[in-house]
């Protein structure tokens, strides 16, 4: 698994109760609706490119493959948002993504 980003690990020990209820949350939003796992991180990973959050891209790179996402599926969901987001926000989402797959070859 990949290291946590250090803010992210301090938060969740600084407010763990928080923390538990903002798992929670993401739990039963999954479950909600009838996208599987690979779909429901595929849409995440859009949502993230959109807010340009490059631990969540890396976060949802990573989980949509390791819900059975292909390296060319993440790349599709990305150049899909160009007419919405931009293609500077694309760019940069793209070399993310290529962060966890270059990650991940290693």
């Amino acid at each position: 698994m990949a290291r946590l980003p250090d803010q992210y690990v301090g938060i969740r020990k600084r407010f763990k109760k928080y923390f538990t209820a903002l798992n929670n949350l993401g739990k039963v939003a999954r479950e909600a609706g009838p996208l599987n796992a690979k779909m429901t991180h595929l849409v995440q990973l859009a949502a993230a490119t959109a807010v340009r959050s490059e631990g969540a891209v890396h976060s949802h790179a990573r989980r949509a493959l390791a819900a059975g996402a292909k390296p060319e599926e993440l790349y599709h969901t990305l150049l899909l948002l160009t007419s919405t987001v931009g293609f500077p926000t694309v760019s940069a989402a793209l070399s993310w993504v290529d962060d966890v797959l270059e990650s991940d070859r290693r």
